[in-house]
């Protein structure tokens, strides 16, 4: 049998039948009902269609007070970390600071530990028992303890978490800068920052749109940073959300919430869409050069560059090597917030492993991490690989842009409508109950993880050289064959770095945890979020720094072996 698509022949063989039907049914029972459901469920609730819930939600101030505080700390985030981030890519790309190596280390400390585990350790410092807050104190006795709190907490804490974005790409677009036109402009007359503005920034600007939109929808989708320092006078949609979706009454307004939250997002991404297809600016030199550090020439300015360059090293680092030193002392220390050198041991690292209930999220976070990378991963290999065979086929498009729904989603948005949507029975589900289960979240995961999974899989597939394929069909290879034995090990280590990033990225989740999780067996960043609510428990704020200081082990070793080792051998090559 086959289908005619665009002119071109699919022919249906049975292992095609069965991945058409896997991928029918996961679309419209994963990602495409669940979010009908969340629609019918606001507005269409006894069947008829209503705009109350509009009503309800525009009579109710915390919901309003919410979704302006999230518009307000958008564009500001993306001002602050657009700044922050574009001068850690110049300070340690560009221009000639001292130190650069370490100073890029320090800025890079967020690819390893981030979301709730770093907003916690922020908390230890800056909260109203924290650790330099009490050094202040003792400095300024009438100081107010609690400063570290509300809209400016937020937004220092997510301007120093959110520059990641920005030491990955913006870093990658740097190193795309020619030095020849750098070099013309200068023996032009061209003065140093003249050249700045009118060279090196254009060739960033793709890039720097990206990232910008990218944070802005950071911001709107706030969830960690709000909950933990904003207090009760800065909660954003998000936590909102969270917090309407635990009271049975006010159930419609967290699904609202979230579908003003996608519109948003869907909004945002398509501005960034159109941005993307207006080209990159590109360099006339026929042979690039790479580009050479600037000596900034002025003296005054070289100093206070290299005073900024420091004093942001110090509030990028200075989280991570307090709760490294922190995990290693005793309750006593850290009930006070004092470190003294008799006050170090490792029962903290022993007390995790005294009792089920500490190291069991660690645990399901994990399996779960692990699972979820290798299930999608399989997923999207399978379907890139059918996307490879069929580019001018209407259902390789259709397959495509379908997995490609959760990045035009809020994960808050994706969590209430796998939790509405399964909490009865339903029959493309087997009849089975899924929410308040381990299922649940496990599918949660791997939707969030299809559209990153999906466009760095689909590269790689795309940039593999048809000759290798066509040699081995001539010597009388089967397509599974040629597959297994010529394709998939060229593309192995592409997967094996994303499944680790994945996984790296998951296993302190808690955005869609707090919705998902099983009451008993709650996840790395749920357990996280419980001991951090109560700052003055010396036992729980150890246990989270041992947590941290594990997952910050794990974080580094994945990267190391995605971009350290793996670009290694890339040079070699």
């Amino acid at each position: 049998m086959t289908i005619n698509m665009r002119r071109k022949k699919i022919r249906i063989t049975p292992g095609k039948a069965l991945m058409f039907l896997f991928f029918a049914w996961f679309i419209l029972a994963c990602l495409v009902l669940p979010n009908l459901n969340l629609l019918k469920t606001v507005f269409f609730a006894d069947g008829n269609f209503s705009t109350e819930p509009i009503r309800k939600l525009l009579k109710s101030k915390r919901a309003m007070k919410a979704l302006r505080n999230s518009f307000i700390l958008a564009p500001t985030l993306s001002i602050t970390v657009g700044f922050v981030g574009i001068t850690l890519v110049l300070l340690t790309e560009y221009f000639d600071i001292k130190g650069a190596n370490i100073l890029r280390l320090g800025y890079m400390t967020t690819l390893i530990y981030g979301g709730i585990t770093l907003v916690s350790g922020y908390k230890f410092i800056y909260g109203s028992s924290g650790f330099l807050t009490k050094l202040l104190v003792q400095v300024f006795p009438n100081m107010n303890a609690s400063w570290f709190q509300g809209y400016g907490a937020v937004l220092f804490v997510m301007t120093f978490s959110c520059t990641s974005n920005h030491m990955i790409f913006l870093r990658n677009a740097m190193r795309s800068v020619d030095f020849q036109t750098v070099e013309a402009a200068r023996n032009m007359g061209a003065g140093q920052f003249y050249i700045l503005r009118r060279v090196v920034l254009p060739v960033l600007l793709p890039s720097l749109f990206a990232v910008t939109i990218l944070t802005f929808i950071t911001g709107l989708s706030a969830m960690s940073a709000p909950m933990l320092v904003g207090g009760t006078e800065f909660q954003t949609i998000n936590p909102m959300i969270k917090t309407f979706a635990d009271t049975v009454s006010s159930k419609d307004l967290a699904a609202l919430l979230s579908l003003v939250l996608g519109f948003a997002t869907m909004l945002l991404l398509f501005i960034m869409t159109q941005i993307e297809k207006r080209g990159h600016y590109m360099s006339v030199s026929k042979v690039k050069t790479k580009i050479v550090k600037q000596k900034i020439t002025n003296p005054v300015l070289n100093v206070l560059a290299h005073v900024y360059a420091y004093v942001l090293f110090v509030i990028y680092v200075l989280p991570v090597v307090l709760i490294v030193l922190f995990s290693f002392t005793d309750s006593k220390s850290i009930g006070t917030r004092t470190l003294t050198l008799s006050s170090f041991t490792l029962e903290n690292y022993k007390y995790l492993l005294q009792s089920l209930s500490n190291y069991r999220p660690f645990v399901v976070s994990i399996v779960y991490s692990a699972l979820a990378a290798v299930i999608v991963g399989v997923i999207v290999v399978v379907a890139c690989r059918y996307i490879q065979k069929h580019k001018k086929a209407r259902s390789a498009s259709v397959l495509e842009y379908s997995l490609m729904i959760p990045w035009l989603l809020p994960t808050t948005m994706i969590a209430l409508g796998l939790m509405m949507a399964f909490n009865v029975r339903r029959p493309y589900m087997f009849n089975q109950v899924l929410t308040g289960t381990m299922v649940i979240l496990l599918i949660g995961y791997v939707i969030i993880k299809l559209p990153f999974t999906m466009r760095m899989t689909k590269a790689a597939f795309f940039s593999l050289d048809d000759a290798l394929e066509d040699a081995s069909k001539n010597l009388g290879a089967g397509e599974m064959y040629t597959f297994r034995r010529v394709i998939f090990p060229v593309i192995l280590p592409t997967v094996m770095a994303i499944a680790a990033l994945n996984f790296n990225a998951l296993i302190s989740d808690y955005d869609m945890s707090a919705f998902l999780y099983h009451p008993l067996n709650p996840t790395l960043g749920v357990q996280i979020k419980s001991l951090t609510n109560d700052m003055n428990n010396p036992n729980g704020m150890a246990l989270t720094f041992v947590y941290a200081v594990l997952m910050m082990i794990i974080s580094a070793v994945v990267l190391y072996l995605v971009y350290g080792r793996g670009g290694r051998d890339n040079m070699k090559e």
